[in-house]
């Protein structure tokens, strides 16, 4: 009972910054600077100006169209590198596992250059295409569900092969649905990920049609001012998917984690 205080103060911490965010996207702009956080008068008009100004809701749909195309194919090809990494009996498996995970230790910054370099050889720069294959593959993902696949007793795969079920079957109607919280987590991750990523977007888009929220909002803060208050309003919109992902999912992802880590 005595930890609940802490707890609870670390807790109303963690939400000033948000708690300032909705405090500001509400205030005239003569008062973003001021060091009270309460508005004298509340403009909800910020929220209407910021579809006035850009056009959010395009950018909007870019940034969710992009994060579920990435978020589909990350989970699913994870899906199938941690089931031949974790089900299936090959020579140098382990090796060419800890090689493929050796690629986390990569900054992102140095692949950007031969990414970048691979989206111009395939025509695919200033396209969603260009900002989807790349993020399609995640070494992060594989050892996530393969840790989780590991934990599901060899015994069901053995038994199905008995009865005569494929890799293919096996996977498809045995692995995967004992590996949805697994799966959940993944994707929870890798959707915040993608629909928050900035600078590739930044790199590959020319074409203002086909920004994403991360670059559209640039516009806010730009060398003709800084409107502060409708960048917040801006903001909070643009949280509201990640916010609803979280509270319909949050049971899965702690439970993923910790039953992802029980074997390696």
């Amino acid at each position: 009972m005595f930890w609940n205080i802490p707890l609870a103060l670390l807790a109303l911490l963690a939400t000033l910054p948000f708690i300032w965010m909705v405090l500001t996207s509400l205030k005239p702009l003569s008062e973003t600077g001021l060091p009270n956080w309460l508005p004298t008068q509340l403009r909800w008009s910020n929220y209407l100006k910021v579809f006035q100004v850009i056009p959010f809701a395009r950018y909007y749909w870019n940034s969710i169209f992009v994060a579920s195309w990435i978020t589909f194919l990350q989970v699913f090809t994870s899906a199938l590198a941690a089931f031949a990494f974790s089900r299936l009996h090959w020579p140098g498996r382990n090796k060419v596992f800890l090689l493929y995970l050796a690629t986390m230790m990569l900054p992102g910054l140095v692949m950007v250059i031969p990414n970048y370099q691979v989206m111009i050889d395939l025509h695919l720069v200033n396209s969603f295409p260009g900002l989807i294959i790349p993020a399609a593959f995640s070494p992060f993902g594989v050892f996530l569900l393969r840790q989780f696949m590991l934990t599901i007793p060899p015994s069901l795969d053995e038994s199905a092969m008995i009865d005569g079920a494929s890799p293919w079957r096996i996977f498809w109607d045995i692995t995967l649905p004992l590996s949805r919280p697994g799966l959940i987590t993944l994707t929870i991750f890798t959707f915040m990920g993608a629909y928050q990523n900035f600078f590739w977007p930044l790199v590959m888009l020319k074409s203002q049609s086909r920004y994403t929220l991360p670059i559209g909002l640039l516009y806010f803060n730009s060398t003709a001012g800084q409107t502060t208050n409708q960048l917040m309003a801006a903001v909070t919109m643009s949280i509201v998917p990640l916010v609803i992902l979280f509270i319909v999912l949050q049971k899965y992802i702690v439970s993923g984690i910790q039953l992802g880590a029980v074997k390696g």
